[in-house]
């Protein structure tokens, strides 16, 4: 039998920042969702427009845990049949900088993975 477990007298560290930030935007899909609300506000099938690899029940998924973030806001629309619209809160709209700077180091990735064409001689 082992030695009993002893707790620490140690209060543990604060949350990395940048760890609290990535936290935001996990979930398969979710930064792609931020991507498309920062033209305005845009309805479900809009969305599965804009991305159309991502299936309804992700793009749902996302579109609850984004808003439970409090990152997007969900507004109900009076229409018939009734309809909702997501828009970037203030704090989503304070990680567009961040998915900018991602965006333009993936360009470069793939860039720089382009095969090389040879010089004619």
């Amino acid at each position: 039998m082992g030695l009993p477990l002893r707790k620490s007298k140690v209060m543990p560290p604060p949350q990395c920042p940048l760890s609290m930030c990535m936290d935001l935007l996990r979930g398969a899909w979710a930064p792609n969702v931020l991507w498309y609300l920062r033209g305005g506000a845009r309805r479900f099938g809009e969305l599965r427009h804009d991305i159309p690899r991502i299936s309804a029940r992700v793009l749902s998924a996302r579109l609850r845990e984004l808003e439970a973030r409090g990152m997007i806001v969900r507004r109900l629309l009076d229409t018939s049949p009734p309809s909702a619209e997501y828009e970037l809160t203030e704090l989503g709209q304070e990680l567009l900088p961040a998915l900018d700077a991602i965006v333009k180091v993936g360009a470069k990735l793939r860039h720089d993975a382009a095969p090389k064409r040879k010089l004619a001689a």
